[in-house]
């Protein structure tokens, strides 16, 4: 029933472990078991021709098949706890799904692994098939074990031939009777880089006003204690002002997590002010790492266990990110890996056929052929993020950013000092998806447009930049003419800030926001009113776009000639006097986009979350002065890229330092709690 043979002398410890959800998490038992179809890419016995088209079109073929296979609910199989299932007489089920498939690829890369051993305890007689894909997404059945009765099937399997791209899973049928999976385990011969007993993590979560998210996930964690055993301490750092402490069930759901919880509350620092909090604490109490996690998420705990596990084993100290379901449609993977485009300076896909937002509910892990593809990744995000120490005291801790380019400056930083970070399939949240925000717009402009250039003048091999200062412009051009003034404004200010020098980082940590929020005020398009009737009725006397609601972009062909004639019109033309008194037009969120808002001198708009409008109302004379004053700021760090470069190069060790930002905690903690 063995594959391979090996020689490791190791004793045999346990990488993963087979997981369930609990009973009322139906919306993602596809997460974890699948009673769907593989459809596993099909390609030709010969490759002629072309072979990069040959596999395109398999590849092709095969989604269009995978898209009609999503499991039926009769033939998904009886949870019966956190590690057994029970599956019927003449069901079959598979366990090659995200949460149960072993990411192969990603031990072989990372790790020093060999082969991996998969041992499944059963009750009943039915079949153990286990199979492997290719990073091409090609399923290989690998081998199989009739099983009768109480027993536990061993399977070695090599990891010789993942060196690309990935997974093992094995899928378990009930024959001549109903068979329970007691549990499973996949486990290594091998020894964790820091010793026998492996490292410890600080879990720590940032937390402004989430109070209920907290409770929640602290309650998850306390009930999952099994997954917990590397935790040093679970530290809260509350900088909010409605405190976690203050539930009324506070006390009761840190109870089973005594002696190792702990919460700081201090001023809002903001995301970076928060988790450079985490990284110092975890320094100074001795763990081997620290775990970020955002306050708005739900924690998979065996999450945690996985994260630790994986960089014990890891060849090198090595940055363990999780991955990003989406929290309202929990079968849908958010974000499966990301890096950070050089020329750009901007966020980015590791591979072009990767689909942001898929739902793995409809289209299964086996069946996805991108997912089988090793992905490396220059950051992973902080909503799920394992940072060893060491590398904390080798690069410091983040920069006093507040929030936005944190965590991919970091990754960054500690790709250049010779750190990898992964983004490690099997573990993950679920977190509130982009698609639900928009933080482009409003007060949190500043920090978007700031850091992303601190991010370019560190970082950025190209000179001037690449593309980012042209872009930078663009963006600016592009909420003047969409009547953002409010989010113009902020932009403005970020890159005043930026030319000032890497020294006002710190203090605005506390500093900036105040002033920024302080304008909401002075801006008409910054007042968000909940009821839509609170407004003036639409009025117009002349409809743009002939009265048609089919907004299109003029696309990259007519975009100059278009945007030209549409500048002179907003700078030149006298706004309409009915537009004054009234909004020419409601426009949904999905509208709201520069081409179509450009085109009126008053218009209301909906937020992305859906819970409020605004009306955005044509001003020539602020116009102007904000293109003016955007065109003088680019020219003048174009003119002083090199020396601003130098500045925060030159600074970033010193305001990422442990003492840097023990003089601003110093000055901003509040009190603590232990429990």
């Amino acid at each position: 029933m063995s594959t391979t043979t090996t020689t490791e002398v190791s004793p045999q410890r346990v990488l993963q472990r087979v997981i369930l959800p609990e009973a009322v998490q139906t919306d993602v038992i596809p997460l974890y078991i699948d009673g769907g179809n593989a459809t596993g890419v099909h390609l030709p016995t010969r490759l002629d021709g072309n072979a990069a088209d040959t596999i395109a079109q398999a590849t092709a073929a095969q989604e269009n098949v995978a898209t009609n296979s999503a499991p039926s609910k009769t033939n998904q199989p009886d949870v019966l706890g956190r590690r057994s299932a029970q599956i019927s007489s003449g069901k079959t089920v598979s366990f090659g799904t995200y949460f149960n498939a072993f990411p192969a690829s990603y031990w072989r890369r990372w790790t020093s692994l060999q082969s991996v051993t998969l041992r499944v305890h059963t009750e009943g007689e039915g079949m153990v098939v286990v199979y492997k894909s290719n990073a091409r997404g090609v399923i290989q059945r690998v081998d199989a074990a009739v099983v009768a009765g109480a027993m536990t099937s061993e399977f070695n399997l090599t990891l010789a031939p993942f060196g690309d791209g990935g997974w093992y899973w094995f899928d378990l049928s009930g024959t001549k009777s109903d068979v329970t999976l007691v549990e499973a385990e996949w486990t290594g011969a091998i020894t964790p880089r820091l010793g026998d007993e492996g490292g410890k993590a600080t879990v720590q979560i940032t937390t402004m006003n989430k109070v209920q998210y907290c409770i929640d996930n602290i309650r998850s964690l306390g009930e999952n204690l099994d997954a917990l055993g590397s935790v040093k301490e679970i530290l809260i750092v509350d900088q909010g002002t409605e405190k976690v402490s203050d539930h009324p069930d506070f006390e009761d759901v840190v109870a089973p997590l005594a002696g190792k919880f702990r919460i700081i509350n201090q001023g809002n620092l903001g995301g970076s002010g928060g988790f450079a909090r985490g990284m110092y604490e975890s320094v100074n109490n001795g763990s081997d790492y620290v775990l970020l996690l955002d306050d708005d998420v739900v924690v998979e705990p065996e999450s945690i266990l996985r994260m630790i596990t994986f960089a014990d084993y890891c060849k090198n100290p090595t940055i363990v990110g999780g991955h990003m379901f989406d929290m309202y449609d929990r079968s849908v993977l958010h974000a499966f890996g990301e890096v950070v485009n050089p020329w750009r300076t901007f966020y980015d896909r590791p591979h072009e056929d990767m689909s942001l937002g898929h739902d793995l509910g409809k289209m299964n892990l086996r069946s996805t052929h991108w997912m089988h593809r090793r992905v490396d990744v220059d950051y992973n995000g902080w909503w799920m993020c394992l940072i060893p120490t060491e590398v904390i005291k080798q690069i410091g801790l983040s920069l006093p950013l507040f929030l936005k380019w944190d965590d991919a400056e970091y990754g960054l930083r500690a790709k250049e000092a010779g750190f990898a970070t992964v983004s490690f399939p099997g573990a993950a949240l679920w977190h509130v998806s982009w698609q639900d925000k928009d933080d482009s717009v409003g007060w949190q402009a500043y920090f978007h447009e700031r850091n992303r250039l601190i991010t370019a003048l560190i970082h950025s091999p190209f000179d001037k930049g690449g593309s980012v200062l042209r872009e930078s412009l663009f963006l600016d051009v592009k909420h003047a003419l969409s009547m953002q003034y409010y989010t113009e404004e902020g932009r403005l200010m970020a890159i005043e800030d930026l030319l000032s020098g890497p020294d006002h980082l710190h203090p605005s940590l506390s500093a900036r926001l105040p002033v920024i929020r302080g304008k909401v005020k002075d801006f008409q398009d910054a007042q968000l009113k909940t009821n839509l009737d609170d407004y003036p009725q639409p009025k117009t006397n002349k409809p743009p776009f002939k009265g048609r609601r089919n907004f299109k972009s003029p696309g990259y062909q007519k975009l100059i000639p278009w945007a030209v004639s549409t500048v002179g019109r907003q700078l030149f033309k006298p706004v309409d006097d009915l537009a004054k008194k009234h909004p020419q037009i409601q426009l949904n969120y999905s509208e709201n986009r520069w081409w179509t808002v450009s085109k009126f001198d008053s218009v209301l708009v909906t937020n992305a979350e859906g819970t409020g409008v605004f009306w955005y109302q044509r001003d020539p004379q602020q116009l102007r002065a904000n293109l003016a004053r955007a065109t003088k700021l680019h020219a003048r760090i174009y003119r002083e890229w090199a020396s601003l470069r130098q500045q925060y190069r030159d600074a970033a060790a010193r305001v990422a330092s442990y003492e840097a930002w023990q003089e601003t905690f110093n000055q901003h903690t509040e009190s603590e709690l232990r429990r």
